[in-house]
């Protein structure tokens, strides 16, 4: 049985490709989270008190999510 070279690359190529994909996704996650203002609070669980904390608190960088008919089923938001 011979395996076909250009077969084997391009699926070895779209490997590489999905995990330097999640890879970047969760890097982009995590620094989101990390310079969130809700994670440094201590009653962070807690409905803000006004319009102004509301504000603050959603002032970090948010996911953009596309719509539910605009992406694959089970592909990554981002």
């Amino acid at each position: 049985m011979t395996i076909n070279p250009t077969r084997f690359l391009s699926r070895f190529g779209r490997r590489v490709a999905d995990i330097v994909a999640e890879c970047n996704y969760a890097q982009r996650r995590l620094i989101m989270l990390q310079t969130s203002p809700d994670a440094y609070l201590a009653d962070r669980n807690q409905a803000p008190d006004d319009y102004a904390e509301f504000l603050f608190r959603t002032s970090s960088v948010l996911v953009h999510e596309p719509a539910a008919a605009g992406r694959a089923h089970g592909r990554l938001v981002g």
